[in-house]
């Protein structure tokens, strides 16, 4: 039996998404473009789930642009936006990098954060500010929450702030991680557009939307259909999409039940390690009054550590050999490590960035997975510092 603590990467399909799933691919197969019966009816089920994702988001079902995943959504926001309208894109220096990639392959400006993984509001407001963008900034992307940290951006302030000193600007959020844990439809109430990612709640992986709102103009990354309102070409994901509704509907139902949960579960692991080992950081967290750490400015589902003199790769394998599926925040590129961007930004040297292990939890997670990591982190810790 293993131990899967890496959602925050992917999660498992949901079986009420996969049984929506299923008859599409064999069955209901028709290219909901056509005029036959079968494409009327493929057409139907679009239409049932654009109405779904839009209640989840906030938004009018004609708002909704799907997608083929997150990456996609974000680029579309990004790109999209620049494209129609040119300018400049602005977002903070901890974005997925299907954000951070295109602001910067356009040229635009990346706001740093704080050693918190809050963006830094005084150097955001700057940027708007500064004379060579002035009347430039067409859009302002920040995160609704961290994929590495879990860290909550306050993003009704950074509205305000992007009202206040760019208010011509588009605000974009990519809440890949946020819709099994926060109010996305509070959150898309308030900006203008917005990416979600189906297998980041139980839906399938290739599939997300992207929500436009009102004032958003957008160019089609994907040209040579007018699918989508002309917003982007190509054969819908008809089962995908429709499995990505279902997904997001129960994630939504389920979400003030498991918030609760999950966040005991993230709890009792986070405080079990510290507990057992010295040279333990745990980002994203600050004390509160009583010196306890406060966790309420993450999603219930990250913990997020560092560990002084390991490094984590070596970490991963030992924790693999136990059964326990993680993630470290750092990634291999031409055979080199090369440390995680959003620890840097934070602040965090090389080498404590090296040591980091991301453990995410999910809606299947249950305390047995939570026992499992507390027996096995600790003796692999020490093992890895040469301590036993």
């Amino acid at each position: 039996m293993y131990h899967y603590l890496d959602n925050a990467a992917t999660t498992a399909i949901r079986p009420a998404a996969l049984d929506v799933m299923v008859p599409l691919l064999s069955e209901g197969y028709g290219n909901p473009s056509g005029a036959h019966r079968m494409a009327r009816q493929a057409n139907r089920v679009l239409d049932d789930a654009r109405d779904t994702i839009a209640s989840v988001v906030g938004a009018e079902p004609g708002r909704i642009v799907f997608t083929g995943g997150g990456t996609e959504a974000d680029n579309l926001a990004i790109s999209g936006v620049l494209e129609a309208r040119g300018g400049v894109a602005v977002c903070s220096a901890i974005e997925h990098h299907a954000v951070l990639d295109p602001v910067v392959h356009h040229r635009g400006r990346v706001v740093p954060v704080h050693r918190s993984g809050l963006v830094d509001l005084e150097r955001l407001a700057a940027a708007l500010d500064d004379p060579a963008l002035q009347g430039r900034v067409s859009i302002v992307s920040i995160m609704a929450a961290n994929n590495e940290t879990g860290v909550i951006q306050p993003i009704s302030e950074i509205v305000a702030l992007v009202r206040e000193h760019a208010p011509e600007a588009l605000i974009h959020t990519d809440a890949v991680q946020a819709l099994c844990w926060l109010d996305v439809a509070a959150i898309g109430a308030q900006v203008d557009l917005l990416s979600i990612s189906a297998h980041k709640f139980g839906g399938p992986k290739g599939v997300g939307a992207l929500m436009v709102g009102e004032r958003a103009e957008l160019s089609p990354l994907l040209k040579g259909g007018g699918q989508e309102r002309g917003r982007r070409g190509g054969t819908h994901n008809v089962a995908g999409i429709a499995a990505m509704a279902v997904a997001a509907a129960e994630t939504v139902a389920e979400r003030p039940g498991q918030v609760p949960r999950v966040a005991a579960l993230r709890n009792r692991l986070a405080d079990g390690i510290a507990a057992e080992l010295d040279g333990v950081i745990e980002t994203g967290v600050v004390p509160d009054e009583a010196g306890h750490p406060d966790r309420t400015g993450k999603t219930a589902n990250i913990c997020h550590l560092c560990f002084e003199g390991i490094e984590s790769e070596a970490l991963l394998f030992l924790l693999e050999q136990d059964d326990i599926m993680a993630s470290a925040a750092s990634s291999c590129s031409s055979g080199a490590m090369v440390p995680s961007h959003v620890l840097a930004a934070m602040g965090f040297t090389r080498s404590l960035a090296f040591g980091s292990l991301r453990l995410s939890l999910g809606y299947r997670s249950v305390d047995a997975d939570v026992d499992a990591v507390l027996a096995s982190v600790p003796a692999a810790v020490r093992r890895l510092r040469g301590q036993g």
